[in-house]
């Protein structure tokens, strides 16, 4: 038994930190290895031209692939990256030689398929979106280690206020930090809203005396600071990039979102932008807001990770799940399915999508409340998350894809909803009481 040949002119690359190795054959004169230099690239360009060749794949090895791929693209030739599981080669001796022509062996036959890859656009979105996440990691790290300084001097701020980095706490840490240490000083900063009294925080601010800990302080405060210049400064960047993809497609401009004020937002979200309006205009008309438990950060991730034409390359939602690693891997034997369990891997959409799940199963009430529910029921709340992210992924897919829009079979009722149905229902039974007519109140009953 033979194996077809379905791309005779083929090329496979061994990626390396420090070299590449390329296999345009299976001989040993059909292998050569090029640096790492944009001169390598050109020079890698010109001998694959050389034995003409139209096709390539590489393995997608940490960020080294990424501009040795944009060359490859910039001289025309067809470029797949692939998964490195799909590239592992047989038990024996492994050497950057065996591995490229392994590669070059498997593309020719066609056993290789290409890993998904966002346009231009989106992709720089994504850089931004990333090293935004990032900046946030270092600012949570910093304001524990304020947490532990501030605890090392007596000052229990952790306990008297939910967040040290919040209103209240904010004014504390800088009037502390700016000489104030009377505990009756520093909690007249306290916010109205706060639950503690101003007599209770100053009870909790009791300084002991430590210089050292107050220089830590300083500087992971001055570290804090930096980290929240630098979110906004990421953040209008963001937004000056969004606003100019939609500026220049009509009708993305043309839409206009309605407002959602029971969308609760998270203080990390993006700064001084309307998200809503924001996706509602590059999604073209979608409003995926409309789905409960989907929020700014989890419209963020869909923008910066797939994009809207990223998301269309996927003919159907089981194809998109099973990317996002969310749809059950079956392995059967004999007819007999030995386990169905959910793939590893975890990308930023997936884990977008299951926290967004995470928080529809803290709802009440509502459709997608009472599915999470119902498998948390039977199988715990781990599975519940995963399946109701599928369900999200999937919703997504085709408001996207199809253009559906969003309904529910059972409308949810956000909080302001339910007070002025509550209102309108108390209104309505008090007319009913001392039978007021129509003409009595002014206003039509219906």
């Amino acid at each position: 038994m033979t194996l077809e040949v379905v791309n005779p002119n083929a090329a496979g690359i061994d990626i390396g930190s420090r070299s590449h190795w390329v296999a345009v054959g299976q001989n040993a004169e059909d292998v050569k290895e090029f640096g790492v230099y944009s001169e390598d690239h050109e020079a890698l360009c010109q001998w694959l031209t050389k034995h003409k060749v139209t096709s390539i794949a590489m393995e997608s090895t940490g960020t080294y692939w990424q501009n040795l791929f944009s060359s490859l693209v910039a001289h025309g030739f067809d470029v797949i990256l692939v998964n490195g599981r799909q590239t592992k080669n047989i038990k024996g001796k492994k050497t950057d030689i065996k591995d490229c022509q392994w590669i070059q062996k498997l593309h020719c036959l066609g056993l290789l398929s290409s890993s998904f890859l966002p346009d231009s656009t989106t992709d720089i979105i994504r850089t931004y979106s990333r090293h935004r996440q990032n900046i946030l990691q270092q600012s949570a790290r910093t304001v524990l280690k304020m947490q532990k300084y501030l605890r090392l001097m007596n000052l229990r701020l952790d306990v008297v206020v939910k967040d040290i980095v919040g209103e209240t706490g904010t004014k504390i840490i800088s009037a502390f930090i700016a000489g104030e240490r009377s505990g009756k000083k520093l909690a007249e900063n306290r916010h109205y809203n706060c639950r503690k009294s101003e007599e209770e925080i100053a009870k909790a601010l009791q300084f002991n005396g430590r210089a050292d800990y107050v220089f830590a302080l300083k500087h992971e405060w001055g570290t804090y600071l930096h980290l929240q210049q630098q979110l906004n400064e990421v953040d209008a960047q963001i937004k000056e990039l969004l606003t100019d993809i939609i500026d220049k497609d009509d009708n993305k401009k043309q839409h206009v979102a309605t407002q959602k004020t029971h969308k609760r937002k998270n203080k990390n979200t993006l700064r001084g932008t309307d998200m809503n309006q924001m996706a509602y205009q590059y999604f073209e008309g979608i409003d995926l807001m409309a789905i409960e438990g989907v929020n700014d950060a989890t419209i963020m991730s869909i923008i910066s990770e797939i994009g809207l034409e990223g998301i269309k390359k996927f003919e159907t939602s089981k194809q998109f799940t099973a990317w996002l690693r969310l749809a059950p891997n079956n392995k059967i034997s004999g007819g007999k399915v030995l386990n169905h369990h959910i793939p590893k891997g975890s990308s930023r959409l997936k884990i977008a999508l299951r926290n967004a799940a995470n928080a529809i199963g803290n709802l009440k009430e509502g459709h997608l409340s009472d599915f999470f529910k119902r498998i948390c029921y039977k199988k715990g709340r781990t599975t519940a998350i995963n399946a109701t992210a599928r369900k999200l992924a999937v919703i997504i897919w085709n408001m996207l894809v199809k253009e559906m829009p969003y309904e529910s079979p059972t409308q949810y009722l956000f909080l302001d909803e339910k007070r002025k149905l509550g209102l309108v229902k108390r209104i309505k039974k008090q007319i009913a009481k001392f039978e007021l007519q129509p003409d009595q109140l002014g206003f039509a009953i219906t």
